[in-house]
């Protein structure tokens, strides 16, 4: 159904807008009024943008309870409980407590395979429930260990070990601790500590039983100031379980040099801890503090040799305070008493495990070598894989509506969109909105548009300082209202009831484009995304609504690093829509 809208623009002199840039519009944009005369084109998967509010009872328990039972739901079947998962009574109260009633299928799928003691992978759409499906098992797993301890008298120095989470930055991090300490007992005493290391916090004096740090953070703390390596000898051999949520991100980019180096160092205790037992040759404290400058020496050499050829790695750049005490003269002595082939897969047979990962991800390729799958397929083969029902594909419970604009249309367009969805409710809650734009300065420039008619707004974006971050994102989660923001808000942040995403440059790439629509309908509730393209994304858009339209995934879509238009120069549009094998 077309929308007759257009925009009358004052532009400065001195600059001329491209039609097909819409970054170049919002920042030429200085005024903006209405007029009602041209017409756009304007399409929404499933249902017309007007019949929504009919067709969406936001606030109707009666369809919430519908929507819960039905075949794409997202709780678990009804005789699925969290006891009947493995998850203990103690447990399992502060979890009903805390509001969570039944696990969603995800966790269903993924508690059970972590209390295994296996390591997994869990692939799994966003709002699926992911964080509290690997917090709930270490939980659990962390509380009968100390259980035992205390029953059998042997607490000593934390003998019980805690969990490790990393996460790529520190909003994350303080959400997951958030989220661990937020199950609590019939008193109302957290279950267990978990403690945020990341931005301007020091390490706590007290060992918690759930770190969660940047990577960054981590490695500063591991390389500070200690001659004798003692504390980096504690923290290594204490930990017991390492998450990596956002393993994606994570094992690729920026962020790929300082968590391979984590994992070598992880390994590497193993496998003198695993020494240690059947030998006379000391604590393995000592053996650590001996080896501490050994262990990279150890990794799969594919492995190493493919991330040294990688050009996105900046090691330097982003562990800039890191001090890196490593000494020459015992690696080359170390070299030559090394086997040839002597890689990881090898060593995790020989050696006995003594830790467990855990790789989490709302988007994970696995095709390619370097892609996260490809990595994660090398370094731990053995690892179980788990993934959610609508993985890289369209979600049932979302409403998509595609509207090309031009020059003369974007802006009202937007402003329309972003008035519509004022107007929508989740649940009975406050309306939330939230405008995605690919720049820091577009995002300035739609928060001034947007101010220009009347329609406040709060922005979210790298630079802007922390304190401004968390204090927008608060205000976002309890009173609602528009919140435009980069992709520094697309990932991890789990905001509920977000009700309408609103896509004001259309994403770059299949990564970015799924963590924006997943910023609503999370949880089994429904929600509306409109995607804003211009006459330069009209292929694109074109590979992701029929991949949509016929449950394929996107990923193939438009890849990580390159734009979707040279692919079609190599007539890869046919390939986008190919089923992954």
């Amino acid at each position: 159904m077309g929308t007759m809208m257009s925009a009358i623009v004052a532009r400065p002199t001195m600059s001329r807008l491209h039609s097909s840039s819409l970054l170049n519009f919002f920042i030429s944009t200085t005024t903006t009024t209405i007029r009602a005369t041209t017409t756009i084109r304007t399409t929404t998967t499933s249902n017309p943008f007007g019949r929504l509010r009919r067709r969406r009872a936001f606030t109707t328990a009666a369809m919430a309870d519908d929507r819960r039972s039905s075949s794409d739901g997202f709780f678990a079947e009804e005789s699925v409980s969290w006891g009947s998962l493995g998850v203990s009574d103690h447990l399992s109260r502060a979890l009903c407590n805390a509001g969570f009633e039944k696990p969603s299928l995800v966790q269903a799928a993924c508690i059970p395979l972590i209390l295994s003691g296996k390591d997994v992978v869990v692939a799994a759409e966003t709002g699926s429930g992911k964080t509290h499906g690997y917090l709930v098992p270490l939980m659990n797993k962390l509380c009968c260990s100390l259980r035992s301890d205390r029953d059998q008298m042997e607490v000593t120095e934390r003998s019980h070990g805690f969990s490790l989470v990393l996460c790529p930055n520190v909003m994350l991090c303080e959400q997951v601790a958030r989220m661990a300490n937020g199950l609590c007992d019939d008193s109302g005493v957290p279950i267990l500590r978990a403690f945020a290391v990341s931005g301007r916090k020091g390490w706590p004096v007290d060992q918690p039983d759930v770190v969660v740090s940047t990577p960054v953070a981590l490695l500063n703390y591991l390389y500070a100031v200690d001659p004798e390596r003692l504390r980096r000898s504690d923290f290594l051999c204490g930990v017991k379980y390492v998450v990596f949520d956002e393993a994606d991100l994570l094992l690729c980019g920026s962020f790929q040099n300082q968590v391979i180096r984590l994992i070598n160092m992880f390994r590497y205790e193993e496998k003198v801890l695993s020494r240690t037992k059947n030998s006379d040759v000391g604590s393995s404290k000592e053996i650590n503090a001996e080896s501490a400058d050994q262990f990279e020496l150890e990794q799969d050499p594919e492995t190493a040799s493919n991330y040294e050829e990688d050009s996105e790695i900046d090691d330097v750049g982003d562990v800039e305070n890191v001090v890196d005490d490593t000494n020459e003269e015992n690696l080359k002595e170390t070299k030559v008493g090394l086997s040839k082939g002597n890689d990881w897969r090898r060593v995790r047979k020989v050696y006995e495990r003594s830790k467990q990962y855990i790789f989490v991800a709302a988007t994970l390729p696995a095709n390619g070598k370097m892609t996260a799958g490809g990595v994660l397929k090398r370094m731990f083969p053995d690892a179980v894989w788990t993934s959610g029902n609508y993985l890289h594909r369209h979600n049932p419970r979302l409403e998509q509506r595609w509207v090309e604009v031009t020059v003369e249309t974007q802006v009202d367009v937007l402003i329309n969109a972003v008035k519509e969805g004022l107007r929508l409710t989740s649940n009975g809650d406050v309306s939330r909105t939230m405008v995605f734009a690919n720049t820091v300065d577009a995002v300035e420039s739609v928060v001034k548009i947007l101010q220009t008619v009347g329609i406040e707004c709060m922005c979210y974006h790298s630079d802007s300082s922390l304190e401004q971050r968390t204090k927008n994102l608060i205000d976002f989660r309890e009173k609602g209202g528009v919140f435009v923001c980069t992709d520094a808000a697309a990932r991890g942040l789990d905001v509920p009831n977000v009700s309408h995403v609103i896509q004001a440059e259309f994403a770059t790439s299949a990564v970015d484009f799924l963590h924006r629509i997943g910023r609503t309908a999370r949880a089994g509730q429904f929600g509306l995304v409109t995607s804003l393209y211009t006459e330069s994304n009209r292929d694109l858009v074109a590979a992701v609504r029929e991949a949509g339209k016929h449950g394929l995934p996107l990923e193939k879509a438009f890849s990580r690093k390159r734009g979707f238009r040279n692919k079609i120069k190599k007539g890869a549009v046919q390939c986008a829509l190919c089923p992954v094998s």
